[in-house]
């Protein structure tokens, strides 16, 4: 049953459960585009996250006590006529897991008792839901990664992440998609741009995608546009 809250006089959200998981997720996935058909243009904005979704609304059209009805009603309503197939886009991210470049690779493999090539596996050998988006334009984080590479953050996180930089942090993995601060492990980097400015979110990819990481070599990393030397 999903909880609704009011922000503002013009903001909700809706809650769908408490806590990162596949299932719930998923429910968000579909919930937005549920919404979304329901109150049509009387949306202003609407942000997903792990379990919880923000909408902002035109309050010269309509006030927060019908928003919430039609949320409601939307949500109770299973219908075939609202699809949402964002989940069934597979976005591959070709990665460099170089020495070079993952920065704390050794740190990983030493906190984990894995080598740098089990890692690498293990990262890249399943398949990553885009759960949100955040922190910075085109952020994207992904989840969830094997139990055994779970990792936390970094006690005193750096300065500038270079870009393209790939990084574990608790169950989740995540693109550094510019040189911002940051206390993610960098076990990677990927020359592709992560950013989308015709999209609505920033993002080469959007929430409830599936994100898939392939291992290439530096040269081909650097035949893609990678960087190695910002700093």
């Amino acid at each position: 049953m999903a909880r609704i809250e009011a922000v503002n006089e013009q903001t909700l959200i809706v809650y769908l459960g408490d806590k990162i998981d596949e299932a719930v997720a998923a429910e968000v996935n579909h919930a937005i585009f549920q919404i979304q058909h329901a109150l049509g243009n009387l949306i202003t904005d609407i942000i997903p996250s792990y379990h919880s979704i923000l909408v902002s609304f035109d309050l010269s059209r309509t006030d927060r006590f019908d928003i919430i009805k039609r949320i409601k009603q939307a949500l109770a309503t299973h219908t075939e006529a609202v699809s949402n197939d964002s989940d069934k886009v597979i976005v591959e991210i070709p990665v460099y897991y170089g020495e070079d470049v993952a920065l704390d690779m050794a740190d990983v493999c030493s906190k984990t008792g894995l080598t740098a090539d089990a890692v690498v596996k293990l990262h890249s050998e399943r398949e990553y839901r885009v759960y949100a988006i955040g922190f910075s334009p085109g952020f994207a984080y992904l989840g969830s990664v094997d139990d055994a590479i779970v990792m936390p953050r970094k006690s005193t996180p750096r300065l500038k992440v270079p870009t393209g930089s790939v990084g574990l942090a608790d169950n989740q993995t995540a693109i550094y998609p510019s040189s911002t601060p940051g206390g993610w492990q960098i076990i990677g980097r990927t020359p592709l741009n992560m950013i989308d400015w015709d999209s609505e979110t920033l993002a080469r990819v959007n929430v409830g995608n599936r994100v898939k990481f392939r291992p290439i070599d530096r040269d081909a990393f650097i035949q893609l546009g990678g960087v190695l030397d910002e700093f």
